[in-house]
């Protein structure tokens, strides 16, 4: 039996091949038809590329209804889908085909000539373009391409993506997705959320990671459902379109945006039947006054990069602010004190740990980091910590490796530090995340000077900004005489977060690329 994830979307373009799939604020509209030809045109170029099931396809591009025909090509002809950040540096970009060995890298056109000789270094096989508005190599060779409608047979466990996400140690790890793993995910979100063909979804999420892909297109695929595709966060435009639409998913930023602006209310949301946040904490404040100003709840659920979605707060019934709500079905959630792995009971803190068909099949190339990291009976181990109340909602309470979420991406301290402390000046750093009105966390750093040095805070941010993404560099940097550690010699992170809580209290530090790119 065939797999192939692919043939869980297939159905709804043969049934209804007339209904739009995509739309575009652009007054692009795209039919289920549409979207089914020119992906099996894009099939045809991949296999005429030399792509072949199990090759990596490395896509760093643009928001645009075509980058999703190219996922659904990969999809049909086996091959691994590897969306890149937009906003990653060609350093990093370099890591991520070394490690990866693409066949195909398809960039953004304006990219070309870097990618170019970034894909030469890293010996990828070929290279084409993609542009926001459907130009590039890539569609040049579609145009002139015969549809090809044959459908890879794959086995359950094989994969269909990798993401990477940024490892402690500073190195991103790739964590594998199998066919199975979205598959059943989408399944399970689709039944809880009460999805079906009559929904339209705002979609304003980047299409680069879980949030925006794996949950928000998959699920529309499944269900043959519809969605109007916006390049970034536009809340005035968002309130423009919702008399149209059903759904809106998004992370805290687009909430507190929304309320930001005099024109939501009640009459304003009238159409709309569900409103979902992710990829960050959402605060009770927010939920409160979300609800007051529109009546809705705001459904709040967690997920991560390895693992998809974990849980949700249920469609009927008490969606609890600071809650994440329970498992899924088919999916586990319980917690345990890290070191020993004893489950704990309700009301206490420890570990969070998942298991079931949703959690991803291992790190890429990372045997070691993989086992490291599932217990002996199949749980993953988050890094995340929480408590279970006795009702049996979760609440997510911190993090135990001071990963960073800043606009709903995630940050790790480690990448940044590690540039900082390659500065003649510094001594040594410590990158925090401190509690941000906008973006939930603003990226900020500690840095000691070496005696007698002398550095500017724009002088690190100059230095970052060809280094890594911009949502990653940090908003403030403070320079402090020695850094607080305990007496085993662990930097006490905690007391900078504490030292610095009230940073971004009083000062408007919004950009709409943290959460629209």
């Amino acid at each position: 039996m065939n797999q192939n994830l692919y043939l869980q979307f297939a159905d709804n373009f043969e049934r209804q091949p007339d209904k739009v799939l995509i739309d575009t604020p652009n007054d692009e509209r795209f039919r289920y038809r549409d979207v089914l030809a020119i992906s099996r045109r894009m099939a045809n170029v991949l296999r005429d590329t030399g792509v072949a099931p199990g090759d990596r396809v490395v896509v760093q591009v643009d928001k645009s209804p075509q980058v999703i025909m190219l996922y659904l090509a990969c999809l049909q002809v086996g091959a691994v889908y590897l969306p890149l950040n937009t906003a990653y540096t060609g350093a990093e970009v370099d890591y991520f085909l070394g490690d990866a060995e693409p066949t195909l890298y398809v960039c953004r056109p304006a990219d070309e000539t870097a990618a170019r000789e970034l894909a030469g270094q890293r010996r990828v096989a070929a290279l084409e373009t993609l542009g926001a508005e459907g130009e590039g190599s890539l569609m040049q060779r579609v145009a002139d391409a015969a549809e090809d409608d044959s459908v890879a047979v794959l086995q359950a466990d094989d994969l269909a993506a990798i993401l990477y996400t940024s490892g402690t140690t500073g190195r991103s790890k790739g964590a594998m997705l199998t066919h199975a793993n979205l598959a059943a995910n989408s399944q399970a979100l689709a039944r809880s959320w009460r999805f079906s063909a009559d929904d339209h979804l705002l979609h304003a999420l980047p299409i680069f990671h879980t949030h925006g892909l794996f949950v928000a297109c998959n699920i529309v695929l499944t269900v043959g459902a519809s969605m109007t595709f916006l390049p970034r966060l536009d809340p005035e435009l968002l309130i423009d379109l919702m008399p149209m639409a059903t759904v809106l998913m998004g992370v805290p930023t687009f909430y507190t945006r929304l309320l930001a602006s005099p024109r939501l209310d009640r009459s304003a949301v009238a159409n709309m039947r569900l409103f979902v946040s992710g990829s960050a904490p959402l605060l009770a404040e927010t939920h409160q006054e979300f609800h007051a100003r529109t009546g809705h709840a705001i459904l709040e659920r967690y997920g991560m990069t390895e693992t998809n979605m974990n849980t949700s707060n249920p469609y009927d019934g008490e969606r609890r602010p600071g809650t994440v709500g329970f498992a899924l079905p088919g999916s586990e959630v319980r917690i345990t004190e890290r070191e020993s792995g004893e489950i704990l009971p309700p009301g206490e803190t420890g570990a969070v740990e998942v298991r079931g068909p949703n959690v991803f099949k291992g790190y890429w190339r990372m045997p070691e980091k993989t086992a490291a990291e599932f217990r002996e009976d199949g749980f993953f181990i988050t890094g995340d910590l929480g408590v279970i109340d006795d009702d049996g909602y979760l609440s997510i309470v911190g993090r135990d490796k001071d990963l960073v979420i800043s606009g709903g991406y995630n940050v790790y301290p480690k990448e940044i530090e590690q540039w900082i402390d390659e500065l003649p000046q510094v001594l040594e750093s410590a990158v925090i995340g401190v509690a941000h009105p906008d973006l939930g966390e603003g990226v900020t750093a500690c840095v000691v000077l070496k005696s007698g040095q002398v550095l500017e805070e724009s002088q690190v941010l100059s230095t970052l900004a060809d280094k890594v993404a911009r949502y990653k560099q940090p908003k403030r940097v403070f320079f402090i005489d020695s850094l607080p550690r305990n007496v085993m010699g662990k930097v006490q992170k905690n007391e900078l977060r504490s030292r610095y809580a009230g940073t971004y209290q009083n000062a408007d530090h919004r950009r709409t690329e943290a959460v629209g790119k």
